[in-house]
């Protein structure tokens, strides 16, 4: 089955959860993917995706940092099944002429991606075993809204917010 090549749409709020979705789009098309996400990931794509920088390399910054240090490229990350609402993904790395794949979560292969400016690729199939979103979702009107509270979001966000608590 044919891989399909997305970008990251939006990041929206579920109204009945306040869980974050990502939303991938279809680049050549109107398909798109919603994927539950958590916070703390939805944080790293947005901060990502409005280029905000943090004093500080957050981890997923840190992770591209440290292959970027020993030569290894992400050339891709693939969405590649999606199995009891869970959904799977692959992290291309290639390191001279050698490729090796690494599982992943959706959500942090995407953090990755952006950082690395790879391709962002979804299996046919996991577009056509999921379910359709609403349209209310997907509204140029909500998408703003929600951009505009994740821009607030982010603009007061601490990142002592963010340590672990013992």
């Amino acid at each position: 089955m044919a891989n399909i090549s997305m970008y990251v749409h939006a990041i929206t709020l579920d109204p009945d959860s306040n869980s974050p979705i990502l939303i991938l789009k279809e680049e050549a098309g109107e398909r798109t993917l919603p994927i539950w996400i958590g916070l703390l990931e939805a944080t790293a794509i947005a901060t990502e995706m409005e280029k905000i920088e943090f004093a500080r390399p957050m981890t997923h910054d840190l992770a591209v940092n440290l292959l970027k240090a020993v030569g290894i490229k992400i050339p891709k990350i693939t969405v590649t099944d999606l199995k009891d609402n869970t959904y799977y993904a692959r992290i291309t790395l290639k390191y001279g002429d050698k490729t090796v794949t690494v599982d992943a979560r959706p959500s942090d292969a995407v953090a990755l991606a952006l950082r690395a400016g790879a391709q962002i690729l979804v299996n046919e199939e996991v577009i056509k075993e999921s379910k359709p979103v609403q349209q209310t979702v997907l509204s140029g009107e909500k998408t703003e809204k929600e951009k505009e509270k994740w821009t607030k979001v982010l603009e007061e966000l601490d990142p002592d917010t963010f340590k672990y608590k013992m």
